[in-house]
């Protein structure tokens, strides 16, 4: 079976959506929680805190904003408080994504991505982001680590697609053939 789920993109948020977010939530895999599964969760943050396995939450400013209750402004003015206070209130790893994007533990551990360009805004590029970070779960890494990890991969992805075709050109097709980059450059730049 799987080791980790990624949920939300295309999810839907009618009765089948629901369904699969609550077998979703139901099970002690690590899962990462994005775009409709985000959605189906307004008002109800503290069911994501009652599971046994790792979350990451994956909301832009306006997912935020809706599971916050405050208005997207503030989410923009204060994008750390904002991750800080969505972590605590889901106990959930959270990546705020934005152009520098934000990411908070329930415990108060917050870092900035510096990766990344506003070409990452394209449609499609957040579930990208997704992908990655559940796959890095599924690989038996921390959230913080997942969560971490796969936004600076996300952002070097999309630095490189920059490199190679510019900002306005890039597509979320893109990203996933300059991940192997994005990982050899990480790779290297570790000590031994």
């Amino acid at each position: 079976g799987p080791a980790a789920l990624a949920v939300g993109p295309g999810l839907g948020t009618g009765p089948w959506g629901a369904a699969r977010l609550e077998e979703a939530l139901a099970t002690p895999l690590p899962v990462v929680l994005d775009a409709d599964a985000l959605n189906l969760l307004r008002g109800r943050l503290g069911e994501i805190g009652a599971r046994t396995g790792p979350v990451v939450l994956t909301p832009h400013p306006g997912e935020a904003s809706r599971l916050l209750g405050l208005p997207v402004s503030s989410v923009a003015a204060d994008p750390a408080n904002a991750a800080l206070r969505l972590a605590a209130e889901s106990r959930a790893t959270v990546v705020l994504k934005g152009f520098r994007s934000v990411v908070a533990t329930p415990a108060g551990r917050v870092a900035r991505v510096l990766a990344g360009n506003p070409g990452l805004a394209t449609g499609g590029s957040g579930d990208v982001l997704t992908g990655i970070v559940g796959a890095l779960l599924a690989r038996g890494r921390t959230a913080w680590e997942a969560a971490a990890a796969g936004a600076y991969l996300h952002g070097l992805a999309g630095d490189l697609v920059r490199e190679r075709l510019g900002e306005e050109s890039l597509r979320a097709s893109d990203l996933p053939e300059e991940l192997g980059r994005a990982f050899a450059a990480v790779a290297e730049s570790m000590l031994p």
